[in-house]
């Protein structure tokens, strides 16, 4: 929640997070954290071929090394380039995204008297926090210039880079009691904080060693004491009685995902639909069918059970000549009905690098082109697919959001799928059980 018109003008302190509140929190899970090699302070655009200050790069303990150039954005904040990554057995990097990046965080309140557009109109990047070493354990804390910035001081320590456990990656017993064949997964985090009125947003890049992607957006911070006036007539009592009441409201995250599976933006889009059908007589159990549908044309699309879509590399396969491919994973989402832009989960439009944020673009994209992401779906053919994420969280607070508010998580991940011929962690013992294979005698 905001507190007034003059936020803008309070000199930003430094993030009180507990390392606590962030292991707690996350979506993709948390742990020992290993050191990695310390950065230059770095300024706030990152030249073409990605000066080491500019440059993510970590080899995992399991064997996969990342690689990605970083920037900050005086509205997006925190964006990330040239993602790749190169699991062991792989002979070189294998590129993912051209970029990664919020698309806006829209926030509108239950009484209808407020929304607010955190990305493009309530200064988000100019809320950089610096971040105290204990909140980045192992890991280093990158120094951002800020533009636009309204401090004194526009350098701030606001950029974590560490790595995580995140429990089992996998375990196998198979058929003796012999060996059993376990691992933990390991994760290269990337994370900031800002601060847009009493709220703080902490925005986490998970990178796995199994070549998955986990993008999430946690809201903390604190409840505006001086919103407890249950302006939409509903709001839940906070506090002794039922005098006080918080006003509901919706965050509305969109991320931003521009593919280059292979290093070539000309990647397809393919949308997955299966339906189940009783069994009729002779079947032992209901039947399930799975169709593909090539979706050539901008899309708007919705989630429902037994769909999903995936990115298709145009140029690359992997050793067993399949297609390479990343997987949508949406996470929970609470879709708002309310605007055009956030009644679809997923949009998918041709690239144009006026189109950057999901609702209030700032950019001027042509006449008649319109300000939000259902706009630009307009039937162009799809030869460069940008793909667009929604996911939605309706708050109604507790209790137990004060007081400092607990991180609130909503985000989603992308999977690799036929990236590589087998699980990338795969054990050497195991690594001749490709395909269909019998027990060596």
């Amino acid at each position: 929640m905001r507190v007034n018109s003059n936020t803008k003008a309070r000199t930003r302190a430094a993030a009180a997070l507990t390392v606590a509140a962030l292991a707690a929190g996350a979506t993709a899970g948390a742990g020992p954290a290993t050191a990695q090699p310390k950065a230059a302070p770095a300024p706030a655009a990152a030249p073409a071929a990605c000066s080491a200050a500019y440059r993510i790069e970590q080899k995992l303990s399991s064997g996969t090394t990342w690689r990605m150039c970083w920037r900050y954005d005086g509205k997006a904040g925190l964006v990330l380039e040239n993602i790749s990554y190169q699991p062991k057995g792989e002979p070189k990097q294998i590129k993912v995204l051209n970029s990664a990046r919020l698309g806006q965080i829209h926030v509108p309140y239950d009484d209808g008297n407020i929304e607010y557009d955190d990305l493009t109109g309530f200064d988000f990047a100019q809320g950089l926090m610096n971040l105290a070493p204990s909140e980045c354990p192992g890991g280093t804390i990158k120094s951002v210039k800020v533009p636009d910035s309204w401090n004194e001081d526009p350098n701030v320590k606001g950029l974590c880079t560490t790595t995580r456990s995140r429990g089992h990656a996998y375990r196998m017993q198979g058929d003796t009691a012999n060996k059993v064949f376990q691992a933990e997964g390991k994760d290269l985090l990337v994370y900031t904080v800002n601060q847009v009125g009493w709220y703080e947003y902490m925005t986490e890049w998970r990178f796995q060693d199994d070549g998955a992607i986990t993008m999430n957006v946690g809201a903390t911070g604190s409840l505006s004491w001086d919103d407890y006036d249950a302006g939409d007539g509903r709001g839940w009592p906070i506090g002794k009685g039922a005098s006080a009441k918080s006003t509901s409201h919706s965050h509305n995250a969109f991320w931003r995902l521009d593919f280059a599976l292979d290093g070539s933006t000309k990647n397809k889009v393919e949308q997955y639909d299966s339906t189940v059908a009783a069994p009729v007589r002779g079947q032992r159990a209901p039947t399930t069918k799975t169709t593909r549908t090539k979706v050539s044309k901008e899309l708007a699309g919705d989630s429902k059970n037994y769909r999903w879509w995936r990115m298709v590399s145009a140029t690359g396969k992997n050793k067993d000549g399949h297609a390479r491919s990343y997987e949508i994973v949406p996470g929970p989402t609470t879709k708002y009905p309310g605007r055009s832009y956030t009644k679809h989960d997923l949009y998918v439009t041709q690239y144009n690098k006026c189109e950057l944020f999901a609702s209030h673009n700032p950019g001027n994209c042509g006449a008649g082109a319109g300000k939000s992401v259902d706009k630009w779906v307009n039937g162009q053919a799809l030869t460069h697919p940008v793909m667009w994420m929604n996911i939605g969280f309706h708050h109604i607070a507790r209790d137990e959001d004060q007081q400092p508010m607990p991180v609130h998580w909503q985000g989603f991940s992308i999977a690799p799928r036929d990236v590589t011929a087998m699980n990338p962690l795969t054990p050497a013992e195991l690594g001749w059980q490709n395909g269909h294979w019998q027990p060596r005698g």
